[in-house]
């Protein structure tokens, strides 16, 4: 369970009518939200709703179109894995040292320390004795916690999940989400890509996107049924009210499929 009191100090994330594109119609709009310290952030959104697009700005990689953002000058990154190559010879350690090349002059090799690094990070998520097994030839679940090892070896205040628990079983996904609490009780802010309705429940903060900025707050006022609806429209699948009298909606099974 995670602490208490824990979401302290300035935002390290901060949006102001943000918006970006890819130089014809703008792929996201108005976007505004900040994300203190040891927050978790849910980004929900259908396919093509601008989550991928809000996470190419905060890493630098997409300018502005409009309004402006604050964030570090290095965020770490979590890639879906099914977008990840798997046919190169790469070791679990050998991802996990990528992450130290943001930070290296271009002219050095990452040496006996930053090795060290990597496998301390393979350790935090639990996968130190896989540091010498192929990449590739790691379960779904096990790539990921490598991709996750591979931003915390970028020593970043801030990292980004995009779509974490695709593909990813029941035991993988309850690894994943301890080291979500785990890194959020440490004062970092993360900001998960998702379409787990549910989930994104027990959050700190929801942003809900669908090309523009929906609504952003705690889940229990954001998550209603009428700003689900105009997040996903037809896709919401409507549940019985909670006791307390709370409308609930979740994404129809066949939504997850990519």
């Amino acid at each position: 369970m995670r602490g208490e009191g824990l979401v302290t100090g300035s935002p390290l994330i901060e949006a102001r009518d943000l918006s970006a594109g890819y130089g014809g119609p703008l792929a996201l709009r108005d976007v505004t939200f900040a994300a203190a310290p040891g927050e978790r952030i849910g980004v929900l959104g259908p396919n093509g709703g601008g989550k991928s697009t809000l996470f190419r700005v905060l890493l630098g990689e997409l300018p502005a179109a409009h309004g402006s953002v604050t964030a570090p000058p290095r965020c770490g990154t979590v890639p879906q894995t099914e977008r990840s190559r798997l046919d190169y010879p790469v070791s679990a350690l050998d991802v996990a040292l990528m992450g130290t090349l943001s930070r290296l002059p271009w002219w050095r090799r990452p040496g006996q320390s930053e090795r060290e690094q990597a496998f301390d990070a393979l350790e935090i998520v639990g996968l130190r004795d896989q540091a010498r097994a192929s990449f590739g030839a790691l379960s779904g679940g096990q790539r990921q916690r490598v991709l996750v090892a591979r931003a915390l070896v970028q020593d970043t205040r801030v990292l980004l999940l995009d779509e974490p628990f695709s593909g990813v079983d029941a035991p993988n996904a309850d690894r994943l989400m301890a080291l979500i609490d785990q890194f959020a009780d440490e004062g970092r802010t993360v900001m998960i890509a998702t379409h787990d309705v549910e989930q994104a429940r027990t959050w700190d903060q929801v942003l809900c996107l669908n090309g523009s900025q929906i609504a952003f707050g705690a889940p229990g006022e954001t998550l209603t049924r009428d700003v689900l609806e105009a997040t996903y429209g037809a896709a919401i699948v409507t549940l019985p009210p909670t006791l307390d009298g709370v409308e609930r909606g979740v994404l129809a099974p066949h939504h997850h499929d990519h």
